[in-house]
């Protein structure tokens, strides 16, 4: 298996094989939350405009965004699982854009097939990688704003690819990195009202869904299934 760790949005266009479009802090975090309050898919796009249109089309979809990780405004949340607490998504469709992570589904237009990539459901995605063994993974880290590189998400391409290699890997040295690093802003009391300090440790806790999300096509639109892998 050829695993490649690639960076930003254009890492993401070279992408090849089965890719990992990984968006840790926080819209693949985000996403799994989602699934688990009962979404029923995710049409993530690009670009506003695009979500607002699709809207039109889906008016009882749920509009959910940001863009320099505060909430879109006129949109009914942000980015943030710790705001998705104690609401139900039962049979929703969820329209999604993000800085970074929707950004990356839809540059990665080399990909044989594409997975989102977060913390909460590492484990899963390892035993999908496993089981399906494809000859060429891509990880894909897509920073912040698709433009400059996280620490988060480098940290769980190592982790992955170290897991596939079966190599050792510490994740709660990573954890504390993160904590006084590039996950300090979710604890900064300032961001509160988009990130809240709960956001850290929700879009860290390790293996805490046992699905993965796949990009698959439906009508006219890309949408993100979850997929069960116990």
């Amino acid at each position: 298996m050829e695993i490649n760790i690639l960076q930003l949005t254009e890492g993401a266009k070279k992408a090849r094989g089965t890719t990992v479009v990984i968006d840790v802090f926080r819209a693949f975090s985000t996403a799994c939350y989602l699934f688990a309050a009962g979404a029923e898919r995710i049409i993530p796009v690009e670009r506003v405009e695009e979500a607002l249109r699709l809207k039109v089309l889906i008016p009882d979809a749920i509009l959910l965004g940001e863009r320099h990780e505060k909430k879109v405004e006129g949109f009914d949340f942000g980015n943030s699982p710790t705001h998705l607490s104690g609401h139900y998504f039962t049979g929703k469709t969820i329209i999604m854009t993000t800085s970074s992570g929707t950004k990356g589904l839809m540059n990665a237009t080399g990909a044989d097939e594409i997975l989102t990539g977060s913390f909460v459901n590492a484990g899963a995605i390892l035993r999908y990688l496993a089981k399906r063994s494809p000859s060429t993974v891509s990880l894909v880290c897509m920073g912040y704003e698709g433009k400059r590189p996280t620490q988060e998400d480098t940290f769980l391409a190592e982790y992955l690819r170290s897991k596939l290699l079966s190599q050792v890997t510490d994740f709660q040295l990573m954890k504390e990195i993160l904590r006084t690093g590039d996950g300090a802003r979710l604890l900064d009391p300032a961001n509160i009202t988009w990130s809240p300090a709960g956001d850290f440790e929700r879009c860290l806790d390790l293996d805490k869904f046992d699905f993965v999300l796949k990009l698959t096509s439906e009508a006219n639109f890309k949408v993100l299934k979850a997929i069960s892998v116990p």
